[in-house]
């Protein structure tokens, strides 16, 4: 990376998931000679999906360039799918970035902007099947790269893929020194992170309860993917 600032810009908006985004904001702050910028439609205070209040640091029509854009994820990514403004703010600032990123359902975002065509990408686990309407090729695994998208996985797996992109940036020293400063060594209590290892009647449990939801974020992907 030169001696210039590496600018990354993290969306925002009404019901994200505040760890898809702060995940790699904290991982992103600490790569040397970067600016990371909270950018959402107006300064206005954002609500998460469990109401952390999050105040932006820049609005759409303060942001000129990125050399980084990442879309996070959350219950309120569905009327992005369709909402012309946000859709139009990533295809302006994705011309001319070195990176388009995304983590968790974020994905879905890039796609409804026409970003993920032919690229292979990844998503939360419930919704990687809605990655195909927008062109993309569905790949589970924790962080996808392909050319210059990088696509992270559910909700943690954003810490991943900011490591991932750290290292690709500023060199995988930094990413180390950053890993262990921030003391990401993962040792969880249950073997239920994913529906691979989680027991299959909690898979079940989980999906039945998201049920309504998804079948509602698949329509909106389906008329999201006749407008590209």
């Amino acid at each position: 990376m030169t001696d210039s600032t590496f600018h990354v810009g993290l969306l925002l908006f009404p019901r994200v998931t505040q760890l898809d985004m702060t995940g790699p904001y904290e991982v992103f702050t600490r790569m040397p000679g970067t600016t990371v910028d909270v950018i959402a439609k107006t300064r206005d205070p954002v609500s998460s999906d469990h109401g952390l209040t999050i105040v932006p640091t820049a609005s759409f029509d303060e942001i000129a360039h990125l050399d980084l854009v990442c879309v996070p994820g959350g219950p309120g990514i569905g009327p992005l799918l369709e909402d012309d403004e946000t859709l139009a703010f990533l295809r302006r600032v994705a011309a001319d970035a070195r990176y388009v990123t995304s983590v968790c359902t974020g994905a879905l975002v890039l796609g409804a902007a026409g970003l993920l065509k032919g690229r292979r990408a990844t998503t939360h686990w419930m919704s990687l099947d809605l990655l195909a309407p927008f062109g993309a090729t569905p790949v589970r695994e924790r962080v996808v790269r392909d050319g210059n998208v990088f696509t992270g996985g559910g909700v943690t797996a954003g810490i991943d893929f900011a490591l991932t992109v750290a290292a690709e940036v500023a060199g995988e020293e930094a990413a180390r020194g950053i890993q262990l400063f921030i003391e990401y060594e993962p040792a969880p209590p249950f073997r239920s992170g994913s529906p691979d290892s989680a027991d299959p009647a909690l898979v079940a449990r989980t999906r039945e309860g998201a049920a309504e939801r998804q079948r509602e974020r698949a329509e909106r992907v389906a008329r999201a993917a006749a407008r590209i």
